[in-house]
């Protein structure tokens, strides 16, 4: 298991491992927990690629096979700050554009799944934001596809280049910073109906681009793969720039420089234009893939001279000129109050200026810069567009009501809501009653409520509590009325999934304008909300809608680019409601100290929670499956299928795979004889990249392999299973995120004390309702990593774009 890192989890995802040299076969690399999507990230060779497209991303949980850590070139400069804490092996968000080719292929005949769903509405939501991008700014010339600030600075690097200007004075003498004002409403247009699978690139482009692939000593097994995300003419312009191979996902460096000298010999080198371009965007994407919405100067240029580029600045310009890449001047967040005056002017002068405010240069790409502006813009519509008490709705006096029904942190909460149109709550497992209340209270003043979860599991939770409170969670087809006889009108659940109600497939529906269907939506799990969904959702709500986001800051961040819950509770532009309610039990005890960095002893009388040391990690597999299958149960009455086993990686002697081997050896022996699994296999299926659902094994056909997972019958082709279908008794702490099981067996073998963190060991622990174990064979790791590791910083902008910003002069 490899230690986290920043540097691995952004500079050297998982993919093939072919020689730089041509003809070179890719074999299997080392699996960070921060890897592409399963069908991008293992490229031909690989020998297990991880189920899940996350990472949810991201993050930092990183795992290798080996136990080693990627020394890669350039992995420690690639993106400082990089979120090490949020994301498992297999949870990183991949290019949704690079998994959409594949869209179609899984699930059930006929139907796409939620998460190919909702990859289509975020592309949809990107077609949008381009269309009143230009329909704003007219016909751009090529290479101009800045704006504002980013636009300024562009001209700069061109006087640069022109030698109009000097270096210094152009990247030092920024501009004013524009007044920021919300966006207006958006043109909506309805829901697209979600489109089938795209089609596969003709055979005779492939042909093509394989062609080119052989002539270059690359493995033809990219050729449909780099048809595709290339497009029209693939082979000629991988001849004409064979480093565009770097777009193709799984597809690393050193490969492209092989591939690169294959075709065109000696008229390249290290220092090519075409390579520092292409090097630019790969490492903003390997960025993203840790967290990052934007890397700034100094990570960008370190990383690229890592990389043998010998002018890093000039490949950055070289990028931002040609469009490929978008520049930003941000306002610093801790920028000292003021500088040390100059000595003043002689009298009547008229030299005194104002001195320019400091700003941080980043570099982004345009796919989650745009994410971003439009999330920013969404919420200062949602704060903006709330009705006043004049209008529609229940007026003051009616939610004060409502708020005496309740007390303590979920009257507070009500009486929030009632007043602004953007909310954030926090809170652990109990306080979920607390948003629950708020629905119920809702739905009693007539407002057509949603509530949205992570995760099935968690949407079942919550309908259980909101049934608890006289609501019926799902509501069926027809409409139905609440316990207070008002019609929830909409026919749709109460109760649902982010993915199911972005994919149409739960929830109020849409409005003839293309927004949901909603008064209020209060959103549950919000720390695993990356900024594409983000966006989308608030897209999604309608002018006077309410925005409730809620969750424990002190878990793991999203899989996916971004940081948006606490990028909201660090800009403090909205209230921020404080659950007083704590979790109970020795668990909760434990939890709570962990989340302010103690881990002490708690009493569990009742075994509620048991430390079980180990020495080695043949001793915590053995340990484990003795939990799992034998003393859990006969001490605790808990089964085998209701325990649940985390471990921080998927390689090393005690990861995922080698714990789910002797799992499977003791729990449903058998010969594995579809792809290495046979029925009553636990599994984890990742559909599409940032979503995995867990379920099981039913039987196996021609078809494909039949599954059912969160209570949805699933078919997942022959094709396929080796990509997208991993055994999951024993899962990554992202997998688990949004999830909770009656006991949970917490595996800490020696090899992952580099890999521990707070948010890591607070998320794992705060999967266990009644029972958790924790096999510890880390020492004194364990509570330093509690004390010491807090979440490392991911580089984004959501912050800034929600701050105030100075007006002009």
């Amino acid at each position: 298991m490899s230690t986290e890192s920043a540097a691995a989890e952004v500079a050297e995802p998982e993919a093939p491992q072919a020689g730089a040299e041509p003809g070179a076969a890719p074999e299997a690399g080392p699996e960070p927990e921060a890897a592409a999507a399963p069908d991008e990230a293992a490229g031909p060779g690989a020998e297990e690629p991880d189920v899940e497209g996350e990472p949810d991303g991201t993050a930092g949980d990183s795992a290798d096979d080996t136990g080693g850590t990627d020394t890669t070139a350039g992995a420690d400069d690639t993106a400082a700050g990089a979120d090490g804490t949020t994301a498992d092996a297999d949870d990183t968000t991949a290019d949704a554009d690079g998994a959409d080719s594949e869209a179609g292929e899984a699930g059930q005949a006929g139907a796409l799944s939620e998460a190919e769903a909702e990859l289509a509405a975020q592309r949809e939501l990107r077609q949008r934001i381009e269309e009143r991008k230009a329909a704003r700014n007219g016909p751009l010339e090529a290479g101009t596809k800045l704006q504002g600030t980013a636009a300024d600075l562009l001209a700069a690097v061109r006087a640069v280049e022109s030698g109009e200007k000097p270096v210094a004075s152009a990247f030092q003498d920024p501009g004013p910073v524009a007044p920021r004002r919300p966006a207006p409403e958006p043109v909506r247009r309805p829901a697209p109906v979600t489109p089938a699978a795209p089609a596969e690139p003709a055979r005779e482009a492939v042909a093509a681009v394989a062609a080119v692939l052989t002539e270059g000593g690359a493995p033809t097994a990219l050729a449909p793969r780099a048809a595709a995300v290339l497009g029209e003419g693939a082979d000629g312009l991988l001849r004409e720039d064979p480093w565009q191979l770097l777009r193709v996902p799984g597809v690393r460096p050193e490969q492209a420089d092989g591939f690169a000298r294959a075709l065109l010999g000696d008229g390249c080198g290290p220092g090519d234009e075409r390579r520092g371009r292409a090097l630019v965007v790969w490492l903003l994407e390997q960025a993203a893939l840790a967290g990052h919405t934007a890397l700034d100067t100094a990570a960008l240029t370190a990383a690229l001279g890592q990389r043998a580029v010998p002018d890093p600045d000039e490949a950055v310009r070289s990028a931002v000129a040609e469009g490929d890449v978008l520049v930003f001047q941000d306002a610093l967040d801790d920028a000292p109050q003021a500088a040390p005056a100059p000595a003043p002017a002689a009298e009547g002068t008229g030299d005194e200026e104002e001195a320019a405010p400091p700003v941080r240069v980043l570099f982004g790409l345009e796919r989650y810069a745009l994410a971003e502006e439009s999330l920013a813009d969404g919420l200062a519509r949602v704060l903006n567009t709330l009705p006043k008490d004049e209008g529609p709705g229940p007026d003051a006096e009616a939610w004060e009501a409502a708020a005496s029904e309740v007390s303590g942190s979920a009257a507070e909460l009500i009486r929030a809501v009632a007043a602004h149109g953007l909310v954030l709550h926090t809170g652990g497992e109990a306080a979920r009653s607390e948003p629950a209340a708020l629905v119920t209270a809702a739905r009693s003043l007539g407002l057509r409520v949603c509530a949205a979860t992570h995760t099935a599991d968690g949407r079942r939770r919550l309908a259980r509590r909101l049934d608890a409170d006289g609501v019926s969670g799902t509501a069926g087809a027809s409409g139905a009325a609440d316990a207070s006889g008002t019609d929830s009108g909409s026919g749709a659940d109460v109760a649902v999934t982010v993915a199911g109600l972005l994919s149409g497939q739960q929830g109020p529906g849409r409005d003839a304008e293309g927004a949901l269907a909603l008064d209020l939506l209060v959103v549950l799990d919000a720390p695993q909300l990356d900024v594409e969904t983000a966006a989308v959702l608030v897209e999604s709500l309608p002018d006077g809608a309410r925005l409730v986001l809620s969750g424990d800051p002190g878990v793991l961040w999203s899989a996916g680019p971004g940081r948006v819950f606490a990028d909201l509770l660090a800009a403090r532009a909205c209230p921020q409601v404080v659950s007083r309610t704590p979790d109970p039990g020795p668990i909760g005890e434990l939890v709570s100290g962990i989340g302010v960095g103690e881990l002490t002893e708690v009493a569990a009388p009742d075994k509620e929670v048991v430390i079980v040391p180990v020495r080695d990690a043949a001793d915590a597999i053995h340990r484990t499956v003795q939990l799992v299958a034998d003393s859990v149960p006969r001490a605790l009455g808990v089964p085998p299928e209701h325990t649940q086993v985390l471990t921080p990686g998927h390689g090393g002697a005690a990861g995922t795979r080698a714990l789910n081997a002797a799992l499977k050896e003791r729990l449903n022996p058998g010969p594995g004889r579809f792809g290495g699994f046979d029925p009553g296999d636990r599994v984890a299926y990742a559909p599409a990249p940032g979503r995995t659902a867990l379920g099981h094994v039913v039987r196996a056909d021609a078809e494909g392999l039949h599954l059912e997972c969160d209570g949805t019958p699933v078919v997942v082709p022959k094709e396929r299973v080796e990509q997208s279908v991993r055994h999951a008794w024993a899962v990554t702490a992202h997998q688990a995120a949004g999830r909770r099981w009656p006991a949970a067996v917490v595996v800490l073998p020696g090899d992952a004390a580099g890999v521990l963190t707070r948010p890591w060991v607070y998320s794992a622990f705060s999967r266990a309702d009644r029972h958790l174990s924790v096999v510890q064979g880390v020492a004194q790791a364990l509570p330093q990593a509690v004390a010491e590791r807090p979440a490392k910083e991911r580089t984004t902008r959501l912050r800034t774009l929600l701050r105030p910003q100075p007006e002009a002069g």
